[in-house]
């Protein structure tokens, strides 16, 4: 088993998990720390540890990238598990992650906590808020979005390092990937620690929350735009023609084009024009009409235009976006699609053939 762990300003615990997983090659990725955290990446060598350092702070999603590409190089065939380094995460759950990552056929097994007993409020509100928002993006049920403990086949190496993200962002980036691509994922419960009411944490919320929520937020900018086009193009051609009806469906045709151009390219999966172009279009037929209607129906009840767009497109952005990420945009089944596995998988001593464990640094703030 190959253990990686990318650490930033880490402290004795990051020794004291190597000394833990003393069975297994340690790869720690020194993530610019600095000359102030010498002593505690020597104690990681003393312990056994393999150290490379990144010339500075780059984040985490960059060291772990780095790490990817030196297991592949280096070490290649091993799979890979990442893991937290200041003991947020107990050698026992690695170990069982590991495992069930060396025998199942999953793209990637998540370690999960279950978030019960002491936890701190804004992890547990965050990973809630992550969790509900990622479920309505991608159709896939996650337990824990957030979780820094994740077992990675040794296959899905160059997959990982394709993967864009250099902070917080890049593991939910990975998990956003596995969905629109229908991998299939599983999950094992572990232990929730949280130590010293996470005061270690190098999470920055509100910086590192944009980053995070950034991938889940970027269809509703798309539909924003969208809706700006078509608020715009309506109400000038309502002035122009005075026709409420050929306002809304000259409108609706421009801006549907291009909320079907931008989340092609960059919101679901870019399935071929020739499958997802005549499904958008039936769809936007059916929500033109459903437009027109309500559109017509709210505006004489408030006697209001103004009120009534923005309430209409409201009442139909959910249900757009869903059909559009299961009609449109989805792709065709596999044999072996995208899902979630949960697994009570028993903690198991024996060395699994072929694991690597890579122990990347807390997931901090979640």
């Amino acid at each position: 088993m190959l253990v990686l762990i990318p650490a930033y300003q880490p402290d004795g615990r990051l020794a004291e998990l190597v000394r833990a997983l003393d069975r297994h090659h340690v790869l720690v990725v020194d993530d610019g720390s600095g000359p102030a955290y010498a002593e505690f990446f020597d104690a990681a060598r003393r312990a056994g540890a393999e150290v490379i350092a990144l010339d500075r702070n780059r984040g985490k999603g960059f060291a772990l990238r780095a790490g990817f590409a030196h297991a592949a190089a280096r070490h290649p065939g091993h799979d890979v598990v990442c893991a937290d380094s200041d003991g947020q995460h107990r050698p026992a759950d690695i170990e069982a992650v590991a495992a069930r990552t060396a025998l199942t056929g999953a793209a990637m097994v998540l370690g999960v906590r279950r978030f019960t007993g002491p936890v701190p409020a804004r992890s547990r509100f965050g990973n809630a808020a992550t969790r509900v928002l990622f479920r309505l993006v991608t159709g896939l049920a996650v337990t824990d979005t957030q979780t820094g403990l994740r077992g990675y086949p040794a296959r899905t190496l160059d997959w990982l390092g394709r993967v864009p993200g250099d902070r917080f962002e890049y593991e939910l980036r990975l998990l956003l990937r596995a969905a629109r691509e229908r991998l299939p994922v599983e999950e094992v419960g572990i232990a929730t620690v949280y130590l010293d009411g996470n005061r270690s944490s190098h999470f920055r919320p509100l910086r590192d929350s944009a980053r995070v929520y950034r991938p889940l937020l970027g269809f509703a900018a798309s539909s924003l735009l969208a809706f700006a086009v078509d608020a715009g193009l309506l109400a000038a051609l309502v002035t122009v023609t005075g026709q409420l009806t050929l306002s809304a469906v000259l409108a609706r045709m421009v801006s549907a084009t291009l909320n079907y151009s931008v989340n092609r390219a960059t919101v679901f999966a870019p399935v071929p024009h020739r499958r997802a172009a005549p499904r958008y279009a039936a769809l936007a037929l059916l929500s033109l009409t459903a437009n027109v209607l309500l559109l017509g129906w709210l505006s004489g009840v408030l006697g209001s235009l103004v009120l009534a767009k923005p309430i209409t497109e409201v009442a139909l952005f959910a249900a757009g976006f869903l059909a559009q990420r299961a009609f449109v945009f989805g792709r065709e089944r596999q044999p072996r699609g995208a899902q979630v596995v949960p697994v009570r998988f028993p903690v198991r001593r024996e060395r699994a053939r072929g694991g690597t464990v890579a122990t990347a640094y807390r997931r901090s703030g979640r």
